[in-house]
């Protein structure tokens, strides 16, 4: 299933609100992370894959890389990126992830940020980012946790007075689809398993180099309280991978 939430015209303005849409990478939780993930960009060649905004994007070009291709299935999202992005060493190319078919070896670096777990087949992605990376490249990519993913509810147990009281992990080898809800629409995301994530890249020939599940910084800590409950469940995993 090929899903575009974001070209609904209700879902889009709800997203537009969220801090990582308004306050770019800095609003984004694990970014503090993922930077230190992402090698060397001056002079590489890059692809992002679910480029959104292009904050991504221009973050590239901004270490220096020399040319950068976004990859989006909506319209609203691309418009957004061409908006904000005045570089013509960044272009933005409008298709489902699952229908990537790039040169053999076109690029240096390959990121996805909160977008692979809404693609079916992590298996099949593994195998298109690695025949366009050249040898030693770099594919690195967050994706909700699977410990966030494994319950259709995607939400905390609360008591009657509305407090968090745990969070429950459910049918976590039960792999697949989740009908669940996402800024009040019902989305379709594909829950698979850490071991999946893993073994996929592997058996695609990757070399695994960083596996890390983000808690939020100590600056957004003290800035947004609510981010402590952060502290209880990892929300995200990220992952770094050589060819």
């Amino acid at each position: 299933m090929k899903q575009n939430k974001y070209d609904d015209v209700n879902f889009f303005s709800e997203y537009e609100k969220m801090p990582r849409s308004v306050q770019g990478l800095e609003g984004a939780g694990e970014w503090h992370v993922l930077k230190k993930m992402i090698p060397d960009l001056q002079k590489k060649r890059v692809l992002d894959l679910g480029c959104g905004f292009g904050w991504h994007c221009r973050y590239a070009r901004e270490q220096q890389a020399s040319s950068v291709i976004g990859v989006d299935i909506s319209e609203n999202m691309l418009q957004k990126a061409q908006e904000m992005t005045d570089d013509s060493a960044i272009s933005y190319m409008r298709m489902p992830i699952e229908d990537i078919d790039f040169s053999d070896n076109q690029f240096d670096v390959v990121l996805s940020s909160l977008a692979l777990h809404y693609v079916e087949s992590f298996e099949q992605i593994c195998k298109k980012v690695y025949r366009c990376l050249k040898p030693g490249g770099t594919f690195v990519f967050s994706v909700e946790h699977p410990i966030f993913t494994s319950r259709s509810e995607q939400d905390w147990y609360y008591d009657e007075n509305g407090n968090r009281l745990h969070w429950a992990v459910d049918h976590y080898q039960s792999e697949g689809l989740r009908e669940t809800t996402f800024l009040t629409e019902n989305v379709v995301k594909y829950h698979r398993t850490i071991s999946t994530y893993i073994n996929d890249l592997v058996h695609a020939g990757f070399t695994i180099r960083e596996v890390k599940e983000p808690t939020p910084s100590e600056d957004m800590l003290k800035s947004i309280p609510e981010m402590k409950e952060e502290l209880r469940r990892p929300m995200f995993l990220l992952i770094s991978a050589e060819k």
